[in-house]
Order: structure tokens, then sequence, then C-alpha cells
């Protein structure tokens, strides 16, 4: 799982350069281990987009639906861009609608804001 903060700016969607390099790791050790992974496994890794329950408006962000799809699949493309095939991604956005915190503080917005990445069988 990744902050919100750590990937992208306030609102946006696209990777901060800070973001690549936590990216990095994951993605190589998701390529040496899906070469480990037998052909018959047909595995994806889902990456999926949280936000906190503060409403946006924005032109380009109509909803949170938006902003959360748009996060996942900026993270969708830097995998492909680093080598991992598109057919074992799927971007997937959640909203608000999966809180890890129900608190309406600052920190728990934070918490809320996030990406998760789950390897799964499709």
């Amino acid at each position: 799982m990744f902050q919100s903060e750590v990937l992208f700016a306030p609102g946006k969607a696209d990777l901060r350069d800070a973001a690549k390099k936590q990216l990095d790791p994951v993605i190589a050790a998701l390529k040496s281990i899906s070469a480990k992974i037998p052909p018959e496994i047909n595995w994806v890794l889902r990456v999926d987009g949280h936000t906190d329950h503060r409403k946006i408006s924005t032109a380009e962000f109509p909803s949170n639906w938006e902003l959360s799809t748009a996060r996942a699949i900026s993270v969708v493309r830097y995998a492909i861009d680093q080598g991992v095939p598109a057919d074992r991604l799927a971007a997937t956005g959640f909203a608000d609608n999966q809180p890890i915190d129900p608190g309406n503080t600052d920190e728990a917005f934070a918490r809320n804001r996030r990406i998760e990445l789950k390897l799964t069988e499709r």
C-alpha cells in the first residue's frame, strides 16, 4: 500500500518522480516473481485507487471515482513502461467507498487516500 501523498500531488493523478523511485523495487520484484509463477495460473496485479470522503469536483476529475481511477491507471501505465505485460495489470478505482479509517481527521483522510497493489488470479 502506498499513501497517495507519496505518489501524487493533491488532486492530481500524474506520478511524481519520487513515486517512481518508490514503485521501482515493487515492479522489479513483480517481474522476478512473475517469471516463477506456473503458466497455468492466470494472475493479474490489481492496482486499486482510493480517496478520502471529501468530494472533488474539477474539470479533470468531476468526482472521487475519476480521481481514484486515474491514479490507478497512472500506476498501471508506469508498470507497463517498466516492462510488466499489460495483460497482467488491472486498474480499479474505489473512490471513497472502502475507507480503512472511519475518522474525520487529517490523519484519517491521509490513510484513506492510497494505492493498493494486489496480486491475484483472474
